[in-house]
């Protein structure tokens, strides 16, 4: 039987562009093609204001809707042509879109994400799954993570326990017991790049801090990681999610304003030691660790994340043979199948829906 051909796009929270996977799924998936394309800075800026209250919001976001919309075709055309592959082979794309904004507490709880779906179909001529979360959450969910049920379909294995730690903007892990009778669970750990990026924006001008070099050549404050462990966030229990912005640089500055004076490089190392503490005190150890995402490609967190769990292997998800960097599009490919099919998405001992649903809605290019 000839495998199946999808495209996985998403844009993290870290906001800095679309990634885009095309993933073949016979026996099991895998990773055909893969491109990343930058939003346009004016859009980018946009994006990131989005993310917060502001003036005008309706008009802005309904611009940025299209907009963003556009950058995703754009992005999925580009990958197609890539592979050398014609609209044909592709049976669907999809496509997470932008978050802008994620509340699942209170009476009415939301979730918002862009990227006009109806603008991917018409102008890549493939059929587009979208809208992922909002069914979980009408069920009593979070909506997040989705990852974990990726997860369990791709890494599981029967007599092996493992933990996989997924680093994007929001840090979130998967535990995956060997025991197959035995629940999947998850849940978002807290901040994972999303801090660390929009410091070294304000103080590098640069969109992230490579190889964690600012970290390295600071020193953790003791009683400002102290202060940021103390957000109830992180004493919740699961099921939770979050997202930037809760973790803000609003959040970043109050912290900052009730502290002694800090030099920069000793912030960011902070930061840096605030996503790896939060990690390993949510992993049951000793355990075997994967951490895919921008994350696993930062050298200092990497070895202060080994540093917290020295009874624990930690490696990169490419030593199961998935790359580091594409998990996240491959979920969304792996969605889109799920959608296309009508079978479930959704995990729900781990996002707290009251049960398995079909995610997502399915726009035609006709």
């Amino acid at each position: 039987m000839k495998p199946e051909l999808f495209i996985g796009a998403l844009s993290g929270t870290s906001i800095d562009g679309i990634d885009v996977a095309l993933v073949s799924f016979g026996p099991r998936p895998a990773l055909v093609a893969s491109h990343s394309l930058p939003y346009p800075e004016d859009l980018r800026r946009e994006l990131l204001a989005l993310c917060a209250p502001g003036e005008n919001e309706i008009d802005r976001l309904g611009r940025a809707d299209v907009l963003a919309g556009r950058c995703f075709a754009q992005a999925v055309n580009e990958l197609r042509a890539k592979a050398g592959l014609p609209v044909e082979a592709i049976t669907a794309v999809g496509s997470h879109g932008q978050t802008i904004r994620h509340r699942p507490a209170g009476a009415a709880p939301f979730t918002q994400q862009i990227g006009d779906p109806n603008v991917i179909a018409a102008l890549t001529g493939i059929p587009v799954a979208a809208d992922f979360r909002r069914k979980d959450m009408a069920l009593g969910g979070q909506g997040a993570p989705l990852v974990p049920a990726f997860h369990e379909a791709v890494f599981r294995k029967t007599g092996t326990d493992r933990v996989v730690v997924n680093i994007g903007g929001i840090a979130n892990l998967t535990v995956l017991p060997g025991d197959t009778a035995a629940p999947v669970a998850g849940f978002d750990t807290g901040p994972g790049n999303t801090l660390l990026d929009a410091w070294s924006r304000r103080v590098l001008r640069q969109p992230m801090d490579r190889d964690g070099a600012l970290a390295a050549r600071g020193s953790a404050s003791p009683k400002l990681l102290a202060a940021f462990l103390a957000d109830p966030y992180f004493a919740q229990k699961p099921p939770k999610s979050t997202g930037p912005e809760y973790f803000s640089m609003a959040w970043l500055e109050k912290h900052l304003a009730a502290a002694s004076p800090l030099a920069e490089a000793d912030v960011q190392a902070t930061l840096l030691a605030l996503t790896a503490q939060s990690i390993a005190a949510a992993i049951p150890q000793p355990a075997a660790v994967y951490v895919c995402g921008g994350g696993a490609q930062n050298k200092r967190l990497m070895q202060v994340l080994r540093e917290q769990m020295p009874g624990s292997t930690v490696e990169a998800t490419d030593a199961l043979g998935v790359p580091t960097g594409w998990v996240e599009a491959m979920l969304f490919a792996w969605l889109a199948r799920q959608r296309w099919r009508a079978q479930p998405g959704n995990c729900p001992g781990v996002t707290g829906a009251s049960r398995p649903a079909v995610l997502g809605g399915l726009f035609l290019p006709q």
